[in-house]
């Protein structure tokens, strides 16, 4: 029998955390799952400290990710997207803990055949983890669909990559962008967005991030090049994809430009303009909004500290 639920963990080099995260998906309360563990060519001894939990659950897979897909993380998601069996996908991450209830909960709320995902809260935590787990089934929903792609995009309804639970129809034409090494499922999950799945996020904490300065955000904000590369191509994906989806809003728009002022040795905002294809009085309307930015933003923070004083 196929199984419901297939999770889906790229691991590199992770031996010292991935451990504690095969236990906690060994922990849940929901079974029918497989796991598909994914190296992307690691040097560490990985498969040496997991190679006692491989023996004991035959759900777990320790597969190498073969050479016709790009090395990263977007690379070995396809390959695992590739393999899986589940009518569910979910991707975990090697170094982070998984809330006992995930999957258990997940796929109750896709029992909902109008329902192609399932996204919940999650919490980030430093060197030990507490396992004082929050076993309440009792939790506040609501409906998420493309009219909330405004919200994803600027991470008001964050969609982080271990969060959403999908069913694998959402992923049968979607895939990862494989040359992206940051922010491919921001760029994914917006495009799924915009193809008009509709779903439902759940009020409650089932996942929790390990927050190290190894991890990919990490390597982000400590402003390694190769992220930050990534990033400005992953802005200009989800730019194209929405102009072609005709969902490009004029809030999206202003988002994208005063986003692009941290990317000036990209010419990103250049990029996008070209993207947006305006007239002229349009086009020179964006023009004066991205020159005088600093003026308002400095503006607007002086009246910001006049009013707090008052």
């Amino acid at each position: 029998m196929n199984p419901m639920v297939s999770i889906i963990m790229a691991t590199y080099n992770r031996a010292h955390f991935i451990k504690e995260t095969l236990n906690s998906i060994s922990a849940q309360t929901y079974s029918n799952w497989e796991c598909l563990i994914i190296d992307d060519g690691g040097t560490d001894n990985t498969k040496c400290v997991i190679a006692p939990i491989l023996e004991k659950e035959s759900r777990f897979q320790f597969l190498k990710r073969p050479n016709d897909y790009a090395k990263g993380l977007p690379g070995c998601r396809n390959f695992g997207l590739d393999l899986a069996k589940g009518n569910y996908i979910i991707f975990f991450d090697d170094d982070d803990i998984v809330h006992p209830q995930n999957l258990e909960l997940c796929v109750q709320e896709l029992e909902d055949t109008d329902v192609y995902f399932c996204r919940y809260i999650r919490n980030v935590f430093f060197e030990n983890f507490d396992y004082n787990f929050d076993f309440s089934k009792e939790y506040s929903s609501f409906y998420i669909d493309e009219k909330d792609i405004d919200r994803m995009l600027k991470n008001e309804l964050p969609f982080n990559s271990c969060a959403v639970m999908w069913k694998s129809a959402c992923l049968k034409e979607n895939r990862f962008s494989e040359n992206l090494m940051y922010a491919e499922e921001w760029e994914l999950y917006s495009r799924i967005l915009s193809a008009g799945f509709k779903g439902v996020s759940i009020e409650k904490c089932l996942f929790f991030g390990r927050k190290h300065p190894n991890s990919n955000t990490g390597e982000f904000y400590s402003n390694n090049s190769i992220r930050k590369d990534s990033y400005v191509e992953a802005i200009l994906l989800v730019v194209q994809n929405l102009k072609e989806k005709q969902l490009l809003s004029t809030s999206l728009k202003r988002y994208f430009v005063t986003l692009s002022r941290g990317f000036k040795e990209y010419n990103l905002f250049e990029n996008i303009l070209k993207i947006f294809d305006l007239p002229t009085s349009e086009k020179l309307k964006w023009q004066l909004f991205y020159t005088t930015l600093p003026l308002r933003l400095f503006v607007y923070r002086i009246k910001k500290k006049v009013l707090k004083k008052i």
